[in-house]
């Protein structure tokens, strides 16, 4: 699943220019991803947005959270302490929000994997970017895309 985000993410500047979930998944399809894959990677794109709508309204409330975030102990084995220190890395840096960071948890939280890897978790964080149509900045592009345990030194195109 993860590598048709990171093509969606690559092939669409914005989520808005991507086809119907169904043209997009024949689309997926011809250029090799299996159908399970593409089955899975369109609900939880469609959930991602569901929550990115929804969340909207309440932005500016819980943007301002100043409080802090305490991680149940399914969170926390899921995440695992990489993770979790990323994420407040991130939100400490204000580079995402409270409401972004909650998003991130319930997204990784969805994958049923335990724990997820900080590549994953940063693709996640990438894709909800995308998703509000947003750019990281010059920081956490370099975060999101510098080297991980999984996968040593990426080539950015």
């Amino acid at each position: 699943m993860f590598d048709i985000l990171v093509y969606l993410y690559e092939t669409y500047y914005r989520p808005d220019a991507c086809p119907a979930p169904e043209a997009l998944a024949r689309k997926l399809a011809a250029v090799g991803f299996d159908d399970d894959e593409i089955a899975e990677a369109l609900v939880w794109l469609t959930d991602l947005a569901a929550m990115t709508d929804t969340a909207g309204a309440g932005q500016a409330e819980v943007s301002a959270s100043t409080g802090t975030r305490f991680y149940v102990a399914r969170e926390f084995d899921v995440l695992g302490s990489g993770a979790v220190g990323f994420i407040q890395f991130l939100e400490s840096a204000k580079l995402i929000s409270a409401l972004q960071r909650e998003i991130v948890i319930e997204r990784a939280l969805a994958l049923g994997e335990s724990p997820v890897s900080l590549g994953k978790l940063k693709i996640i964080i990438l894709m909800l970017l995308w998703s509000q149509g947003k750019e990281p900045d010059a920081l956490m592009f370099d975060d999101l895309f510098g080297t991980d345990d999984e996968h040593g030194t990426r080539l950015l195109h």
